[in-house]
């Protein structure tokens, strides 16, 4: 009886930190929509706190090779699990590709896991067992290292391979307007370090109390104080530069048509008709409102406007009995130097003049197949999804609007979910960030309410407005805080409608560059220098140990 009650504890001792991986898995995916209902804000605090138990305080093997092999598998399987759940709208594509997708990109949190095993668990425990987790300052610098390894995978997933930076954790924090506004010198990384340095105080502060209570010799938490004192702060900032006044600007009224046009209905020769008249009235409706810009999403026209003479002429016609410029999504051929493009086309002067944005980042396996060529079994896997290629353009561009003196930094599709690009445009004087999708892709998943939620953190990062116009999916308008200002819903809330985004944005005239403008990534770089420099730090403090030993 007593052997078998021992074998159920050292099961559960054994399969406890798996479970602690699995539930950080779980509170790390719902972190994101749809979940918004659970009303759980504190959640991004906490997430991660059950995984850095599991790699810091639960039993370690004894041989360093199977703690090695557990610390990234631990890691793994939160990442996994976690996007397993917040990437499940990829399903309405392909199902195999959402279960690859997530244990590839779940990699990075197994690297992560290594990092946090190895590397901090020895620091935290320090030399003296009976002091392990007790320091305020030993804690503290676990903590900060964790927050600034998580930001730097994150980095490394969003920049390797093409990236994929989906869904960073900082983003579950986007409806703290307050504590958002440090984007602007950080970028969304400030923001996924606080809630990892969140999550690791949490799991820290557990496990010392528990020490604590056993030896009976309580100690002030300065760690603990010290991190709620950096978020207060950060928070006081936040509101102190919403409070400021805002810069002189100058009004645009905006007119996004929205057509509500199932994707694959670009594709059917019959519907081209049906498509370009859904665009036409709802143009003509929008043109009696008198905007000064009118706005087709993403690839709207069913054939290249710039090539196909029917379309464009009647763009034209449409244009001739207005001042109101066109930026319209299209498909872009070019001849010199030769290459399909997907484009912002912007027409002003009554269509005589035209302007052209080609899409610099294309999405894999969206727009083009990855080594289609040198690689067939991807061609062979995409199937007639993906018929052809487009070629990316050579990079972020302006479009001068001719009605007012205001220049748009446009984006196509998931561009305004990428940080580096959109500040690119920034930089180059963009005073209104425009862009143009599509997410009829997902049909009617919560894909569109993640792109919307990571396009947000775009403005405070550059400290511009931003107009998003799409075929289906989210049309509305951002200012530069990361407030949701206006949005085009149906009567019974639905985003998936066809209709019109009748808008009137302020448009700063001389906008300031934000610090992240200006320098972008830094302080995804720092946090990337000093993982590299602690893991090297690590490596050789043990090989003086082993050498020692020897």
């Amino acid at each position: 009886m007593t052997g078998a009650i021992a074998d159920r504890g050292d099961f559960v001792k054994s399969a406890l930190p798996w479970v602690l991986a699995l539930i950080s898995g779980i509170l790390v995916g719902i972190c994101f929509p749809p979940f918004e209902y659970l009303h759980l804000s504190w959640l991004p605090w906490v997430a991660l706190a059950p995984l850095c138990w599991a790699l810091w305080v639960s039993p370690r093997p004894v041989s360093l090779k199977l703690w090695t092999r557990r610390a990234f598998l631990l890691g793994w399987l939160c990442g996994t699990l976690s996007f397993l759940i917040s990437l499940f709208w990829i399903t309405t594509v392909t199902g195999p590709g959402w279960i690859l997708l997530s244990l590839v990109v779940g990699l990075y949190h197994g690297l992560w896991g290594l990092f946090a095993g190895l590397v901090l668990r020895s620091v935290g425990e320090g030399k003296d067992p009976s002091q392990a987790w007790l320091g305020n300052l030993r804690n503290l610098v676990v903590a900060l290292l964790a927050a600034a390894a998580w930001v730097a995978v994150e980095w490394l997933r969003g920049t390797l391979f093409s990236g994929f930076g989906w869904n960073p954790l900082g983003v579950a924090l986007r409806n703290c307007i307050p504590l958002i506004q440090i984007t602007s010198i950080t970028g969304t990384a400030g923001l996924t370090f606080l809630c990892v340095l969140g999550s690791t105080i949490t799991a820290i502060t557990v496990e010392r109390l528990r020490r604590e209570i056993r030896s009976g010799r309580p100690r002030p938490h300065v760690d603990f104080f010290a991190t709620i004192f950096l978020v207060v702060l950060l928070f006081g900032y936040g509101v102190k530069k919403i409070s400021i006044h805002p810069p002189a600007s100058i009004s645009l009224k905006v007119a996004g048509i929205q057509g509500n046009v199932p994707v694959y209905d670009y594709w059917d020769v019959k519907c081209e008709g049906r498509i370009m008249e859904s665009y036409l009235s709802g143009s003509r409706k929008a043109l009696a409102a008198d905007p000064d810009l009118v706005v087709w999403p993403e690839a709207a026209t069913p054939r290249p406007l710039l090539m196909d003479e029917i379309i464009f002429n009647q763009v034209k016609d449409l244009a001739s009995g207005t001042q109101a410029d066109f930026l319209i999504g299209s498909v872009n051929y070019e001849q010199e130097p030769r290459g399909d493009h997907n484009a912002a086309i912007l027409l002003t002067e009554h269509a005589a003049s035209a302007q052209i944005y080609n899409k610099v980042h294309l999405v894999p396996f969206g727009e083009y197949v990855p080594f289609r060529h040198g690689f067939p079994l991807f061609s062979w896997i995409v199937g007639n999804k993906v018929p052809y290629d487009f070629d990316p353009g050579k990079g972020p561009a302006l479009l001068n609007l001719s009605v007012k003196p205001i220049k748009l930094g446009p984006l196509i599709c998931f561009e305004d979910t990428l940080g580096d690009l959109t500040r690119r445009s920034a930089k180059l004087g963009a005073q209104l960030l425009m862009t143009l999708t599509n997410d009829g892709w997902f049909e009617h998943s919560v894909a569109t309410r993640q792109h919307l939620a990571n396009a947000q953190l775009r403005t405070v990062e550059t400290g511009l407005p931003m107009v998003r116009v799409a075929d289906t999916g989210i049309s509305c308008v951002i200012d530069r805080f990361g407030r949701i200002r206006q949005e085009l819903r149906g009567k019974d809330g639905s985003p998936f409608i066809e209709g019109i985004l009748q808008a009137d944005v302020q448009v700063p005239l001389t906008p300031e560059p934000t610090f992240y403008t200006l320098h972008g990534d830094l302080f995804a770089h720092a946090c990337l220098a000093l993982t590299i420099a602690a893991s090297l730090a690590s490596f050789l403090s043990s090989r003086r140990r082993s050498l020692k030993g020897v």
